[in-house]
């Protein structure tokens, strides 16, 4: 899935560290030791907390405006984009045994041809979630 939130990035005073924290997600805090790397860490961290939802079947909670999301002078609003099927590729990389059935003459054919059924079935399901 994917999804757009407002992080609220707190820079210190010498610009030398920023927290960042994402409203809509209770508890998805994290920091950086400079803008860039801090709204990677703020994907990052959203990330984990939208798969963690996901997978628990928690509803997720519609991002709030922009205008609307509390934030302090001096702070930072960026908007940050969630693609949790990216990230589960990227982060699981675990491999499980799926028994599929095909005809007997498909099957014959593919091994004739040399062809992986395992990686045809990959590349298909990538295609067919458009990760």
């Amino acid at each position: 899935m994917k999804y757009s939130y407002t992080a609220v990035i707190t820079p210190n005073d010498t610009n030398t560290k920023f927290c960042v924290r994402v409203p809509d997600l209770p508890g998805c805090v994290t920091s950086g030791k400079s803008l860039e790397e801090s709204i990677d860490m703020a994907v990052d961290a959203a990330s984990v907390w939208l798969v963690s939802a996901e997978d628990l079947g928690d509803s997720v909670i519609y991002p709030t405006p922009q205008d609307d999301i509390p934030h302090n002078p001096g702070d930072i609003l960026s908007i940050i984009l969630i693609d949790t099927i990216k990230y589960r590729s990227e982060t699981d990389t675990r491999s499980v045994r799926k028994n599929v059935s095909l005809p007997a003459w498909m099957a014959k054919l593919a091994d004739k041809r040399g062809i992986n059924c395992s990686q045809v079935l990959q590349e298909g399901l990538m295609a067919k979630l458009g990760a």
